[in-house]
């Protein structure tokens, strides 16, 4: 059965105009977004928004369009999707956990314990309700911890909440007992994620926080995927204690929670950028306990990567920016938490504002719909390429180095990031731009 033409896709008589088109530099965008993505899309040189069915060829969806329309549209070669048609693989709590759990078998199996050890970054978790009687088994041989409970697929911290008895959780399936967020997420039957919750977090000033890390994936078959080198950390606006499990504002960093406290100042702290918190436990731990660190980072990135690099269905029109979740403990062990498919592009603050549009400009380098890239960078503004079909490592490897064990990756995760500069170099000024 022939796929319907939608609205904004291109259809085969539009070969054409294709030629045409690449005689001239304008790129016909559509955005479902509201927030910064918007700005940097209108403020980019030969770009124009196209309304409601108007023919695109870039699209920056949200993902409740991609599963409305998908799998109805024809593409042309040159159009360009923000998302995996199947993105929830890797970005929905149970699937991810699952996925991950059969790639540290098949490691187990293929290649050892050892390597398969390389996968234990994720806390335990178990799905509900399928999961339950495991869970359960699991609750009994450590009475007395802390679990987590998050609907799968919601964010921002609806439905989340600790507990440390079962009865919890017989409460929680009782409709009479639980609150009225609760029985929202579960009004669609929704499947929750059971956590081991992570007890001992790493503090700064007393307060818990997580970090967000973007990685931009450009292809699955092979995989090729760049890390950003900022990003923030976010903090709880309270001091951590285990004492009260019911207090959000302890225990969820994420800023939709964190914005409703009664003292909140988004100028004040909540948010560090990356280098800024390289640079604190670079001072307080050393940078060789750093390094360490941040190469712990790159293996949960590329190993939650390849754990759904057989499942995602590839497609050249794709590529996803990832918003990855990492809380670190008190011994710097870094800990899968979530991969986001939508993260937030909304800004908190000026500074998040500019690092946000540094970072969705560069993923439209990246993208390169104007086709000003040979394909064979490694690094583009402030992306570098971690992955392709295999480890990225750095120019300035050291050649005596060639055959032991002293490559080093190609990621700059909270390192300066000159990118302007290398913009400068890299790119050719836009069609009809001087260059500055």
């Amino acid at each position: 059965m022939s796929k319907n033409k939608t609205p904004g896709c291109k259809g085969p008589h539009d070969y054409q105009k294709r030629g045409e088109r690449e005689g001239r530099s304008s790129v016909r965008y559509k955005c479902g977004l509201l927030n910064t993505i918007q700005d940097v899309l209108r403020q980019r040189p030969g770009w124009a928004e196209v309304k409601d069915d108007g023919e695109w060829d870039f699209n920056w969806c949200d993902v409740g369009w991609l599963r409305e329309n998908f799998d109805h549209s024809y593409m042309e070669e040159h159009v360009r999707i923000c998302h995996f048609r199947n993105h929830y693989e890797l970005t929905r709590k149970n699937l991810m956990v699952k996925n991950l759990k059969r790639y540290r078998k098949t490691l187990e199996r293929e290649a050892g314990r050892m390597e398969a050890a390389k996968c234990d970054f994720f806390p335990c978790t178990f799905a509900l309700p399928s999961e339950y009687h495991l869970f359960v088994e699991e609750f009994k041989r450590s009475p007395g911890s802390t679990w987590i409970m998050k609907p799968v697929a919601k964010s921002q911290g609806k439905g989340i909440f600790l507990f440390r008895k079962l009865k919890d959780i017989m409460d929680w399936k009782k409709d009479g007992t639980r609150s009225e967020e609760q029985k929202d997420a579960a009004a669609q039957v929704e499947s929750y994620v059971a956590q081991r919750y992570i007890e001992n977090p790493y503090l700064i000033s007393g307060r818990k926080f997580d970090l967000r890390v973007y990685v931009l994936v450009t292809s699955y078959i092979p995989l090729k995927a760049w890390l950003y080198r900022d990003g923030f950390a976010r903090f709880s606006s309270t001091r951590f204690s285990l004492s009260s499990i019911d207090d959000q504002y302890v225990h969820l960093t994420n800023v939709a929670v964190q914005k409703t406290a009664p003292d909140y100042d988004p100028e004040k702290g909540c948010k560090w950028q990356m280098q800024q918190l390289r640079r604190y436990l670079t001072a307080k731990h050393g940078a060789e306990m750093v390094e360490t660190l941040f190469k712990d980072m790159d293996n949960i990135f590329v190993r939650s990567l390849q754990s759904v690099q057989k499942v995602i269905i590839n497609d050249k029109h794709c590529f996803e920016l990832y918003g990855y979740d990492i809380l670190l403990d008190q011994n710097l062990k870094p800990w899968l938490i979530e991969v986001n498919a939508s993260p937030s592009l909304t800004a908190s603050s000026q500074e998040d504002y500019e690092m946000k549009c540094r970072l969705l400009e560069d993923t439209l380098h990246i993208v390169d719909m104007e086709g000003r890239l040979t394909g064979r960078e490694k690094r583009v503004g402030g992306f570098d390429l971690m992955w392709n079909d295999g480890p990225v490592y750095r120019e300035d490897v050291n050649l005596e180095t060639l055959g032991s064990s002293c490559f080093t990756a190609n990621t700059h995760l909270g390192c300066v990031n000159d990118r302007e500069k290398q913009l400068r170099q890299l790119l050719k000024p836009f069609p009809g731009q001087k260059r500055i």
